[in-house]
């Protein structure tokens, strides 16, 4: 299995270490009570002391840290099931997760420094991209038990497997390309509301032709 150059390692890690570095630098202006919640709007509905601003930015790092130990790990964990799957693959989902909880870390940071900014005109759009690249991987995803659209069924059959996770694949392109472009432009609500009727979208109409692949294929 080929495994990642100790220096592309050191730079995933120190990805996962900019939140923190940001937060420290910021630390010592930030005032007492600091915003800790935001609703839709974008303002700030819940307040804590400043030390709060360490704990969700090492509670995301990590996070980070984990899934990105647990996704480049797989084959270590279950060697049954992804066998025949490509390292490089695994370790480029690893990657690409690591840099969209960096990029999500950032920006709660950056909204609990300014108050006011409203972080959903951000994290939504980054939703929808992370979406858009992920599904482009769907596809390559063999049978697994971590990573992928996993249900009773796709984990039954392979053919169940490969069949949804090409849907997946083509409706999380379109799907995220939509969000990102509907999130930036939208009002916030609106936005949101287009967010979640694609995401359940998104979601339930794989599942549905999961399931009615297996009941045909019995």
């Amino acid at each position: 299995m080929k495994k990642s150059s100790p220096l592309g390692t050191l730079l995933i890690f120190f990805i996962m270490a900019i939140p923190v570095i940001y937060a420290a630098s910021i630390y010592s202006s930030l005032p007492e009570t600091i915003p800790t919640h935001f609703d839709i709007d974008g303002k700030a509905n819940g307040f804590g002391n400043k030390n709060m601003i360490w704990f969700t930015t090492l509670l995301l790092a990590g996070i980070s840290a984990l899934v990105f130990l647990l996704i480049n790990n797989l084959p270590k964990i279950d060697p049954k099931k992804t066998a025949g799957q490509s390292p490089e693959l695994f370790h480029k989902l690893a990657v690409i997760i690591v840099v969209f909880m960096c990029a999500i870390n950032l920006i709660i940071i950056y909204a609990t420094q300014n108050g006011s900014f409203n972080i959903g005109n951000l994290i939504f759009p980054l939703v929808g991209l992370l979406f858009l690249v992920l599904g482009n991987y769907m596809h390559s995803i063999k049978p697994n038990y971590f990573v992928g659209f996993r249900l009773p069924w796709t984990l039954e059959n392979e053919d169940n497997w490969r069949k949804t996770h090409q849907l997946v694949g083509k409706l999380w392109v379109s799907g995220g390309l939509v969000i990102t472009i509907a999130t930036l432009l939208l009002p916030v609500k609106a936005g949101f509301i287009v967010f979640i009727g694609i995401m359940i979208a998104i979601t339930i109409i794989p599942t549905i032709y999961s399931y009615r692949y297996y009941k045909n294929h019995q």
